[in-house]
């Protein structure tokens, strides 16, 4: 599972999820992309479900790029404990997601092979999301 090596703060505040993504909102790496449509966290959990389900479609062909981090740690407090006390113990990390936030792409396959992918990572992602060709880009296959 994807988590800092080392944080400025150990719990940060929950923070909020408005506008879209001004960084990382376009086709960096790779001609294939899933691009997130609506604000929310995904978690370290739920990113590594997406790439092992991509890896094991692609079956080893192309090169994938996972293009967010779970930089963000989300506490919790153990079931049946009082009111007060301070704030739990960090629980799992998120990366927070916005609009238009690019979270995987995808080279070196076919583009019905990587719709097949994007759409198996899809639904394993918490929030809706959109599959995109580069610009200019034209298969060669």
């Amino acid at each position: 599972m994807l988590s800092p090596k080392r944080t400025k703060w150990r719990k940060p505040h929950r923070g909020n999820r408005k506008g879209k993504a001004l960084r990382g909102n376009t086709i960096a790496f790779g001609d294939y992309a899933l691009q997130a449509l609506e604000p929310g966290w995904i978690t370290s959990r739920q990113i590594e479900a997406g790439r092992r389900a991509m890896s094991r479609y692609a079956k080893k062909g192309g090169q994938l790029w996972i293009r967010m981090f779970p930089d963000k740690s989300i506490t919790a407090r153990p079931a049946e404990t009082r009111m007060g006390a301070g704030k739990g113990i960090p629980d799992y990390w998120v990366v927070v997601v916005k609009p238009g936030k690019i979270l995987y792409e995808l080279r070196g396959v076919t583009e019905e092979t990587a719709r097949q992918t994007m759409r198996i990572a899809s639904y394993k992602m918490p929030v809706k999301t959109k599959f995109l060709i580069r610009e200019g880009f034209t298969p060669s296959v």
